[in-house]
């Protein structure tokens, strides 16, 4: 199920919430309201930094965050960063992560060793896979559709990578399975306009001063948790 392409009418600057504890034990937070640890907070000033690097007037953007409390605090500690007014920006429950319903709190480990036959299914289809209780990356793009298509300026948005990968395959043309697996990093900035997209600070090698996606996931299972 490959969603219809929104092609972005201006620039969007997405960042991933800082690090929490759950990210460094691989367990999936999904809707869990987790907050930011040490390295978190850090990485959301570097993130501040970046977008103050960048030469955009602020006042010029829109500010949106998910509802939820590590999105929140990283826009906050990355507007005070840029020497902004930390409240100013609004909350989208559209933004919010992917559901994985009752797996939240488990790692992939324990969900292999629980539940095989569901584990196996989201690994053959992991763009369509319903977790039990949850939601599928399908349904996040299409709940994502509508903001999207109301955007019609640069926007600066702090959400969740499992929103970021939806976004790849929404606003970028990604194939689902693959956006699916992107990596989805912590502490940069990923820049998406009608073009494509690209990560900044640009030149960066893999896992240089942050965390991506794949940081805290079970070695073993290959997966990465969400959040």
């Amino acid at each position: 199920m490959t969603p219809q392409r929104i092609i972005p009418r201006g620039v969007l600057l997405f960042v991933r919430h800082g690090e929490t504890d759950w990210n460094a034990a691989g367990r999936l937070q999904g809707r869990r309201d987790t907050s930011l640890n040490p390295r978190g907070r850090r990485q959301a000033e570097i993130a501040g930094r970046t977008l103050a690097g960048l030469g955009a007037r602020p006042h010029a953007l829109r500010w949106l965050a998910s509802p939820l409390s590590r999105t929140r605090l990283t826009m906050e500690i990355m507007r005070a960063a840029m020497g902004l007014d930390p409240a100013d920006y609004v909350t989208d429950a559209r933004l919010a992560e992917i559901s994985f319903g009752r797996w939240e709190g488990m790692t992939w480990k324990e969900i292999r060793a629980c539940a095989p036959q569901a584990h196996a299914a989201r690994k053959a289809s992991p763009w369509t896979f319903t977790p039990p209780g949850g939601e599928s990356y399908a349904a996040v793009a299409a709940r994502l559709a509508p903001l999207l298509a109301e955007l019609a300026g640069d926007a600066v948005i702090v959400s969740h990578g499992g929103v970021a990968r939806a976004l790849l395959a929404l606003a970028c043309g990604l194939p689902p399975d693959e956006a699916a697996h992107a990596p989805v990093w912590q502490g940069r900035v990923l820049r998406i306009d009608a073009c494509g997209y690209r990560w900044l600070p640009e030149g960066l090698p893999p896992g240089h001063g942050d965390a991506p996606l794949l940081a805290g996931a079970d070695a073993a299972g290959g997966e990465a948790p969400q959040a």
